[in-house]
């Protein structure tokens, strides 16, 4: 057994745990990240970017389909499944070989690869070749697909972020269970691509919108492009053959089975804890063994380790993940050199799902709280959209009665760009006055935040002159 020693060890090399080392490193301290793998980071070899890719295909056959629109007429639409996926797969490895090409740049003397566990507060064994002995720790090990147990036993047809991208063409068709932001853009973009589609969730959300306004404007939306079934539980599957069989109640209690190709699980993501024996360390565990942490300084009750990115399911999102990387990074150095840990106010909440019309869910959640002031607008008849055949959607936007901006939700285009301003605007500390007096090009879509801001001014102004 190979003795090490460190200030902070890094337990992880995605996005959360390379920024880790890298404040650590910049803070002073003397950082050893741990790498078990595979590499690349989850956004790049198996999230954002490969669904993206594909999202991008979908989009330009759907944009030939419906080009008659504008007058423009496409003979027929012909969709190469092989093609298709070669190139997500040809892209999203340049991607992961960019995130693996600066992992190699890091110095041979500060890697460890291997599969960590923890010995004690103080101590980590790798492969059980290693045992380092550190200051502070980060724990940084992302997360992995959630198998509901009703899919399990289905072999290869059972699908989930970390398979999907790998199969060599497109399937006849597929079920997607949970209507999340994977498994809603996943179900549209299949969809789009030729594919027969049949989306299931028990839930009363559609893509992150708690608004139920915007739910039912989504669900009526998606559903003209695939099948949709909300309030759904599956209670089991079988193959049968070269196919699967989804037992499943509907939202009446009806029993109901769909026969489909394959099976797409996008229930969520659960923190990979598991193997670092974390009852070694002391720390406070929850009945999912989450250490109890403090969400602003990342620093775990009990010991001196911090978990930061998709390990801790706060907000399991890429900005998020690479901002807590580095808190947890430099928070890790101060605690290995004795200093007290800074505790910096989170970011606005942002979450974005990437299905046409585009989903964003900013600041405070939705809740039917008397004292706020709610507005809520339609993109039917904005000028932009209107003239790229966009509109469809709405937004909905709460603020304190005086004035304040809390948050908000969105469906409809562009809402990638949009929610970004108001959640800038949130950080800022902005009135809805003062975001209204922000200039607003025309014509843009970037006019339809603007006209809610004028209402909700004008809300605002009418509570309070009561």
């Amino acid at each position: 057994m190979r003795e090490r020693e460190c200030d902070v060890a890094v337990i992880g090399a995605g996005s959360a745990g390379l920024a880790a080392y890298r404040a650590a490193r910049d803070a002073g301290a003397r950082p050893v990240l741990i790498e078990r793998g595979p590499g690349g980071t989850t956004c790049a070899r198996v999230g954002c970017m490969p669904s993206k890719l594909l999202i991008a295909a979908a989009e330009a056959a759907h944009a030939a389909r419906t080009a008659d629109l504008f007058g423009i007429r496409v003979a027929g639409v012909s969709i190469d499944g092989k093609a298709v996926l070669d190139r997500v797969r040809r892209e999203r490895d340049r991607f992961v070989g960019s995130v693996l090409d600066g992992v190699e740049k890091i110095p041979a003397e500060d890697r460890v690869k291997g599969e960590a566990r923890f010995l004690d507060s103080h101590s980590l064994e790798i492969d059980e070749q290693v045992r380092l002995r550190f200051g502070a720790a980060v724990i940084a090990t992302g997360s992995s697909p959630i198998v509901p147990k009703p899919l399990k036993g289905l072999g290869d047809r059972l699908l989930t972020t970390d398979t999907l991208f790998e199969i060599p063409d497109l399937p006849e068709s597929l079920a997607v269970l949970g209507l999340g932001a994977v498994g809603i853009e996943i179900a549209q973009a299949m969809a789009r691509l030729g594919v027969r589609v049949t989306a299931l969730d028990s839930g009363k959300t559609i893509a992150g919108l708690t608004e139920p306004g915007l739910v039912e404007e989504a669900a009526k939306l998606l559903a003209e492009e695939f099948t949709l079934h909300r309030g759904a539980r599956v209670e089991g599957s079988e193959r049968c053959g070269d196919s699967v069989r989804l037992h499943w109640r509907d939202r009446d209690g009806q029993r109901r089975s769909t026969d489909v190709a394959s099976v797409l699980s996008a229930a969520g993501r659960a923190p990979n804890l598991a193997g670092l024996d974390l009852d070694a360390t002391g720390l406070e565990l929850d009945e999912e063994g989450l250490p109890d942490f403090d969400p602003r300084s990342l620093v775990c009750r009990g010991a001196p380790i911090l978990i930061a990115g998709d390990a801790n399911a706060w907000r399991p999102v890429l900005h998020e993940a690479s901002r807590q990387g580095r808190i947890a990074g430099e928070n890790a150095a101060a605690l290995a050199h004795g200093r007290t840990p800074e505790a910096p106010e989170p970011w606005p909440s942002l979450a974005m799902v990437f299905t046409h019309p585009q989903a964003a869910t900013i600041g405070e959640a939705y809740g039917e709280d008397e004292e706020r002031i709610v507005v809520r607008t339609s993109f039917s008849d904005q000028g932009r959209a209107r003239a790229e055949g966009v509109n469809r959607g709405g937004m909905c936007l709460w603020s304190a009665p005086d004035g304040r901006l809390l948050g908000g939700e969105m469906l409809g285009p562009a809402v990638e760009h949009l929610a970004q301003v108001v959640s800038n605007a949130l950080r800022d500390g902005l009135t809805v006055q003062a975001m209204r007096d922000r200039p607003f090009y025309h014509p843009t879509l970037e006019e339809g935040l603007s006209t809610a801001l004028s209402e909700m001014v004008q809300s605002v102004d009418d509570a309070n002159s009561i």
